[in-house]
C-alpha cells in the first residue's frame, strides 16, 4: 500500500524541527518557562527575574535572519507570554493588552540588541508591578471591590459617585466614606486617576489629538484633562507624548 506524503504544515514542521536539530538548538526546559510565569503571575520579582536569567544563559532561539530583529521576535513572544501571566494572576484583560501594546511599540523602536537585552528585565519589572497594583486594590472589601470592577469595567464613560453607587444599590454617603478609608482617596480622585493611566495608552500609541482623548475618557473640557494630567504625573500630555516619542 503505497504510503501518502505528509500534509504541506506536518511537512514544513518536520522541516523546520530537523533544521533546528542540525544547528543543535534546544529550546528552555519547559519547567524553567512555567516557574517563570507562576513567579510573574504571583508578583514575586525576585524568583521571576532568577529564572529570566537562568533561561536567558542558555542558547537563545534563531528567529529571524538579522539579530536585532530575531531578538525582538523573542521579546515579543515573551511579552504575549507575560501578558497571560498576569491575566491569569487576575489583571483585567484590557489593561494588560493595554500595557502589551505599550510595550511592544518600544521594542520596536529600539535599534540596539544590548539595549533589547536590558528591556527584557524592566520589561518584566512592568508586568510584576501591575499585577501586585492590582492585588493591592483587589485587599479591599467587598463593595469596594465592586466599585472598583465597575470603575475599570465603564473607564470610557461618564462616572461618579452617584452613579457607582446606584448601580451598586447603596447609598453614596457609605460608599464615599468605604472608599477613602480603604483605598485613601476620595472615589472621584481615584476615577480621574485611573482615566489619566488608560490615557497614557492613546498618547504613546495613536496621533489622536488631545481634545480628543479628553472627549474619549468624558472630561468635561481639554483644560481640565491637561489640569489633572499634570497634577497627577507632574507634566502636560502634551510633553509626556513627546517624551515618549510620538
Amino acid at each position: 500500500m503505497k504510503q501518502s506524503s505528509p500534509p504541506a504544515n506536518q511537512a514544513y514542521y518536520l522541516n523546520s524541527r530537523m533544521q533546528f536539530l542540525r544547528e543543535n538548538f534546544i529550546h528552555p526546559p519547559f519547567d524553567y518557562e512555567h516557574e517563570l510565569l507562576e513567579a510573574i503571575r504571583y508578583g514575586d520579582e525576585s524568583r521571576a527575574m532568577d529564572m529570566l536569567r537562568k533561561i536567558n544563559e542558555l542558547e537563545a532561539a534563531v528567529l529571524a535572519t538579522y539579530p536585532l530583529r530575531s531578538k525582538k521576535n523573542a521579546l515579543i513572544a515573551s511579552c504575549t507570554l507575560f501578558t497571560r501571566a498576569i491575566i491569569k494572576g487576575g489583571v483585567d484583560a484590557e489593561s494588560a493588552f493595554h500595557l502589551s501594546d505599550t510595550l511592544i511599540n518600544e521594542i520596536e523602536k529600539i535599534g540596539d540588541v544590548e539595549r533589547l537585552i536590558h528591556f527584557e528585565y524592566e520589561m518584566l519589572v512592568q508586568f510584576v508591578s501591575m499585577i501586585r497594583r492590582e492585588r493591592e486594590e483587589l485587599s479591599y472589601s467587598h463593595i469596594v471591590n465592586l466599585a472598583v470592577f465597575y470603575i475599570r469595567e465603564h473607564i470610557f464613560e461618564e462616572l461618579t459617585l452617584q452613579r457607582v453607587a446606584e448601580y451598586l444599590k447603596v447609598h453614596p454617603s457609605y460608599l464615599s466614606d468605604r472608599f477613602k478609608r480603604e483605598t485613601g482617596v476620595c472615589i472621584t480622585t481615584f476615577i480621574n486617576r485611573r482615566k489619566i493611566e488608560e490615557s497614557k495608552h492613546l498618547l504613546i500609541n495613536t496621533n489622536q489629538p488631545i481634545s480628543e482623548i479628553a472627549f474619549t475618557f468624558k472630561f468635561c473640557s481639554q483644560s481640565y484633562y491637561t489640569q489633572l494630567f499634570k497634577n497627577f504625573t507632574g507634566v502636560t500630555p502634551r510633553k509626556f507624548r513627546m517624551t515618549r516619542g510620538t
